[in-house]
């Protein structure tokens, strides 16, 4: 079986959610006998094809960007021989371009299509693409929610209920860097030995401001990871509101990130706009067994996080809520431990790689035979 999967960006560009999604999906199935490659864009002068993790990273030169549609008018020749390659062309949701270069490149594999996010923010120019997506959705053979709660909240996703089914994410633990002793004890040094820690790409929908709000008359430390285009807004606000216990440590590679998320007390992840449909560093606080705290917006976040249970949810937008819930986790030690606990519990029931894995496997292999069957059901009718 051979899988082609087309996303506007990958590593060792970028690593951000959806592409630790792929990551994990290719490394996943890869030890099913898929044999996986990524095509995307990037903005280096050297684009030679490489191995990672058991797959083949193909990049194409990337043209221009307008309103975070990437666009690469190379991508269309080698999405259309690429494809003829494989078995099943896997394409992820969100990317305006990506629709057009499907219909561009006569693509006519079994397709699937990871629906990871509505569009939300982009509202005019979602108008005027409206009719290509709805074209692009209806051409593929299947779309896959990551969540129960999504695919109930989108109103994109309701038009395609009859050929939409839920996969959640997964992680694989073990792909991810054991800690050393000593970098863990400079964490604790520098950072404390008890701190809430927020991790991602710093975006308009993390809800960060909102954190910085809460975060005022409060002496919890604070841990924010990530680096991103809102960074100097969120400094310069911190500033304002005299917050000393608030550290920006900006982007950090996965052997530091592990050691914080191990070395937390709790997650913090505020994102108040549904342009978080999941939350993969969500996720990975459940993957450490950490309590959560995390917004109620009708996405997969609430899905991961259970209130009450794994840790607690608040409105959305709603300092006082969240500062409310981070007082509560943080007076209450065993209350926190519990619900970590069973965050860890709920991560391995439901999260891991391998159960992803196995159900897009289940999924490529009822898709390919379909499309494969229906030429010769014509040429015998």
């Amino acid at each position: 079986m051979r899988v082609l999967h087309f996303y506007k960006t990958y590593y060792p560009d970028s690593m951000g959610g959806i592409e630790q999604v792929i990551r994990q999906l290719c490394v996943g199935t890869g030890r099913l006998g898929v044999s996986n490659t990524v095509l995307s864009l990037s903005r280096h002068d050297k684009l030679t094809p490489f191995e990672f993790e058991g797959h083949t990273v193909h990049r194409v030169p990337l043209n221009a960007e307008i309103a975070s549609n990437a666009i690469s008018l190379q991508s269309i020749g080698a999405l259309a021989r690429m494809a003829q390659e494989a078995d099943v062309v896997h394409y992820h949701f969100p990317w305006p371009f990506m629709d057009l270069a499907h219909f561009m490149a006569r693509v006519n594999k079994p397709s699937v299509v990871t629906y990871h996010s509505d569009i939300v923010r982009q509202r005019n120019l979602l108008r005027l693409y409206a009719p290509l997506k709805h074209r692009f959705l209806r051409s593929v053979d299947a779309i896959v929610a990551a969540s129960p709660n999504y695919l109930a909240s989108s109103p994109v996703l309701d038009r395609y209920r009859d050929k939409t089914s839920v996969i959640t994410y997964g992680l694989d633990k073990t792909t991810y860097p054991q800690p050393e002793p000593d970098r863990l004890a400079h964490w604790r040094a520098r950072v404390g030995p008890k701190f809430f820690l927020f991790v991602g790409v710093l975006r308009y929908y993390k809800g960060l401001h909102i954190l910085l709000e809460a975060a005022a008359g409060l002496d919890y430390p604070i841990v924010i990871v990530g680096a991103g285009p809102i960074e100097q807004e969120l400094k310069q606000q911190a500033a304002r509101l005299k917050l000393k216990n608030v550290i920006f440590l900006g982007a950090l590679d996965d052997a530091d990130k592990v050691a914080l998320l191990t070395l937390s007390y709790a997650l913090a992840f505020p994102s108040h706009l549904r342009s978080e449909a999941f939350g993969i560093s969500l996720l990975e606080g459940a993957m450490y067994g950490k309590p959560m705290i995390s917004c109620e917006i009708g996405t997969g976040t609430t899905y991961i996080n259970i209130d009450g249970d794994t840790g607690i949810v608040v409105p959305p937008s709603d300092p006082l809520a969240l500062r409310a819930a981070m007082q509560r986790l943080w007076d209450n030690p065993e209350l926190a431990r519990q619900m970590g606990r069973r965050a860890e519990l709920r991560y391995q029931e439901l999260f891991t790689s391998e159960k992803m894995a196995m159900n897009y496997l289940s999924l490529y292999e009822e898709l390919a035979p379909q499309r494969l069957a229906a030429p010769l059901a014509r040429a015998q009718a």
